[in-house]
């Protein structure tokens, strides 16, 4: 129970039930921590006589009136017939994880106590009837398997050091909401220890990318540090607007089934090779944009894997390579969300991309004291003895005396362009003594700083001709071979970017607010498509978290029908454009136009014209 760290708990299986109010959660938020009803009653099998359970019951009616004439937290802990009061933890650096009350059961109930279970219930009853009860934050997510991470986990500062060597998790506060983990396991570099080729069984895997435990803090709102760039309409198209919006009020059923369906898709091997535009998604983007018989925009985003430069940049580089408008306010790398660590790491060393860009984007995010491995090197250049550092390099650096200097975490934004000199410094700081340079923890596991990947995939499509090319993934697994090479134990890490939830979840706060910027709704559509080319990364998290998911063949895949693993729910098309056409036709109608009639215009083309042809 790595949330409870700060009540005496009894090992056994647990259930979780708040019974006080949760202050500081939005009853009404659409967000992730709304307000839900969360009870977990496991049954397992102890012997309670009549008389024991008459005593019991009690017990659980004096905490009941001390509960409701108390205003301090009170943590009732049962196991078995023994019961804690844990609300003499008064340690102001470690508060309880709820700011409302949690009853914690340990090994509760049994088959063969069935008033037991009567009595209990019946207390939880009338304690809901006389006091305010409120509910944990829980995800509607089955399908994951995970439990939500309690809102007031511990800060990194806090749980270093603890003794359980579990991955510090930043507490949820300002402008961070934290997700948990989709998957949780250990560390995927176990698996390559003794045989570092990819075979097929590891190649199709749907394993985690995750350590046990993790949350992934991510921005409350998706506008939070980062700059619009919505381009304004000209002339031209005000006047399309209009003729547009006369003839959307002639087909108002198919003007709602569009604005109730949205895309969100991958870049890389979907729409573009590299720098390069793929044909087809010209054209998808362009009728997405208004190019159809309704002249309407169906929303979408871009949701990416790649990364290495602001999001402004980047934007930019696409509207160009795919000659359509791209708004910051409908795109996101992989490192994204990861804004939303800047409110609890102040220090952090930067990793992957080309030249200073990773630099700047970590300063746009908010960060304080953002280190390059430059900057290091040009401190002490021995410390990778492989590289050889440059005039070049001396002129971007920003040296210090780094023994002197503490780091909060490490962040991998994008694939890294040294791997040696990058892979040295990681494992410098995480085998230092609470992150400081040229020193050695007794203990590496306790005193490890935390570590954050912006992606996990193995391969990635780009303009080379061969089979696709290996990305940050495979640099993320090595790092993970030598930790565990070097301390015996698994490196618990952090992992964002798809399939993880965390990710789609921002994706969720992304559309809604694009959705009200382009018809002024604040809402979600209903009816959501990936298209992504990767199957174990697009298709995995859009099947995880209930979108439509649709597979091209312009990228990674490459298979038959569909993946056999991990298949796409919609289907698979050669390429994006199909794939589009599909989804339109499935929620607009087959005989859906994909085409503007520009002769809709009464003063170019007469009176008599007709919006659809």
């Amino acid at each position: 129970m790595p949330y409870m760290a700060n009540t005496r708990t009894i090992p056994g299986p647990t259930a979780i039930l708040p019974v006080g109010p949760e202050k500081g959660l939005d009853a009404g938020s659409a967000v992730p921590g709304r307000i839900t009803m969360s009870l977990v009653l496991p049954i397992i099998g102890n012997n309670y006589s009549l008389i024991n359970t008459l005593i019991s019951f009690i017990i659980i009616l004096i905490f009941a009136f001390i509960h409701l004439f108390s205003s301090s937290p009170s943590f009732l802990i049962f196991s078995g017939s023994r019961l804690v009061n844990s609300s003499s933890n008064t340690d102001p650096a470690h508060p309880p994880p709820y700011k409302s009350d949690i009853i914690y059961f340990s090994s509760l109930i049994t088959h063969s106590s069935p008033s037991y279970v009567s009595l209990t219930l019946l207390y939880v009853y009338i304690l809901s009837r006389l006091s305010s009860i409120a509910t944990m934050p829980r995800f509607d997510d089955a399908d994951f398997g995970v439990e939500p991470a309690p809102a007031g986990a511990r800060s990194p500062r806090d749980a270093r050091g603890s003794a359980s060597g579990s991955l510090p998790i930043p507490n949820e506060a300002g402008n961070t909401v934290e997700i948990p983990a989709t998957r949780s396991s250990i560390s995927d570099a176990a698996q390559f220890m003794h045989n570092l080729s990819l075979s097929p069984s590891m190649r199709d895997r749907r394993g985690s990318r995750n350590s046990f435990g993790t949350s992934l803090p991510i921005p409350r709102s998706p506008r939070v540090s980062r700059l619009s760039s919505v381009r304004k309409a000209d002339a031209a198209s005000v006047s399309r607007d209009i003729l547009a919006s006369q003839v959307q009020d002639m087909s108002k059923e198919k003007v709602a089934a569009a604005k109730n369906m949205a895309f969100a898709f991958d870049i890389d091997g979907v729409l573009a090779h590299g720098n390069h535009a793929i044909p087809e998604a010209k054209e998808a983007l362009k009728m997405l944009n208004g190019d159809n018989e309704l002249g309407i925009k169906i929303p979408y985003i871009l949701l990416t894997n790649g990364g290495g430069k602001t999001e402004a940049a980047r934007c930019e580089q696409l509207s160009e390579i795919l000659e359509v408008p791209i708004s910051t306010d409908q795109f996101i790398q992989s490192h994204t969300p990861m804004q939303a660590l800047s409110e609890y790491y102040e220090t952090v060393l930067v990793l992957g991309g080309e030249g200073q860009k990773i630099r700047e984007v970590a300063e746009n995010y908010g960060f304080k004291n953002v280190v390059h491995p430059k900057d290091i090197l040009a401190w002490d250049p021995t410390i990778s003895p492989w590289r050889t550092f440059t005039a070049e390099d001396r002129a971007e650096a920003k040296p210090r005396d780094f023994s002197k200097i503490k780091f909060d975490a490490i962040l991998v934004f994008a694939d890294s362009r040294d791997y040696a000199t990058d892979m040295q410094l990681i494992i410098d700081l995480l085998l230092a003594e609470d992150g400081k340079l040229l020193t050695r923890a007794k203990d590496p596991v306790s005193s490890r700083i935390p570590i954050y990947f912006s992606q996990g995939d193995l391969l990635m499509p780009t303009d080379h001709k061969g089979p696709p090319r290996l990305t940050q993934g495979c640099f993320r697994i090595a790092v993970e071979a030598q930790y565990k090479a070097l301390t015996g134990v698994d490196l618990e890490r952090v992992v964002y970017g798809k399939p993880e939830r965390a990710t789609y979840t921002y994706a969720d706060e992304v559309l809604k607010a694009w959705m009200e910027q382009i018809h002024n709704e604040n809402r979600l559509p209903k009816n959501i498509y990936m298209i992504g080319d990767n199957p174990q990364s697009d298709i995995v998290g859009g099947n995880m978290y209930g979108w439509n998911t649709c597979l091209v063949r312009t990228g990674v895949f490459q298979g038959g029908e569909n993946d056999e693993h991990n298949p796409a729910n919609f289907g698979v098309f050669p390429n994006v454009l199909e794939a589009v056409k599909a989804a339109v036709r499935k929620e607009l109608g087959q005989e859906f136009k994909f085409k503007w009639n520009p002769k809709v215009n009464p003063v170019t083309h007469g009176d008599g014209s007709s919006a659809v042809e």
